[in-house]
């Protein structure tokens, strides 16, 4: 009886298999790069979107304060010559009780820092009184990463303050600067410019 033969099937050779290893090994590692860069990209928009949310709520809480402040300075030396003063710090009362003399005095300032997250630091120093008695003070930080700081007080005659601009520049943390990805990504600088009135208390 006559039976046909099967062809052989022939397997990989050892060059062909390590041929495809090397294929898959490269894939494999483009695929991990990929990846990691898509995480450090979403890592780097994540801040940038918390810095520029920090300032804003920085800004719209120095816009309330204030608003609701009192007895400004610095004061310009000669304000009839001219009412208006350009300055890195702000000074008020942010709050006054007529019946207990309770009041809290604010300094809104840029301060420089030694590490990487400067040139400057926007803090804000409060201190409490009751009467002449100083009850209270605290120093607390508003806002790493400070770039630039001023403030622009316009006064009226009678050291009343017709309005404040604040001009703020921030920018992203530079602590991924060293990295292979942030060195490929320009740290974005962003300005912060919105003008106030104090309430007009008569």
């Amino acid at each position: 009886v006559f039976r046909a033969s099967r062809p052989r099937r022939r397997g990989l050779s050892m060059i062909e298999l390590l041929v495809a290893l090397v294929i898959s090994g490269t894939l494999l590692a483009a695929s991990v790069q990929a990846l990691n860069a898509t995480f450090r990209s979403y890592q780097v928009t994540t801040e940038q979107a918390s810095q520029h949310m920090v300032s804003r709520l920085v800004m719209s809480r120095l816009a309330g304060v204030i608003r609701t402040g009192a007895e400004f300075g610095p004061y310009p030396v000669n304000p009839v010559i001219q009412p208006v003063i350009e300055t890195d710090r702000l000074e008020f009362v942010a709050q006054l009780d007529p019946d207990t003399q309770r009041r809290q005095i604010w300094r809104i300032q840029r301060e420089a820092v030694v590490d990487d997250r400067g040139p400057y630091i926007l803090t804000a120093n409060v201190d409490t009184f009751e009467g002449a008695t100083l009850v209270n003070s605290t120093s607390r930080p508003l806002l790493w990463n400070v770039r630039d700081l001023k403030f622009t007080l316009e006064y009226e005659p009678g050291r009343r303050l017709r309005r404040a601009t604040i001009d703020l520049t921030v920018a992203k943390d530079e602590q991924q600067k060293g990295d292979s990805l942030g060195a490929l990504i320009d740290i974005p600088i962003t300005r912060f410019v919105t003008s106030v009135s104090p309430r007009r208390i008569d």
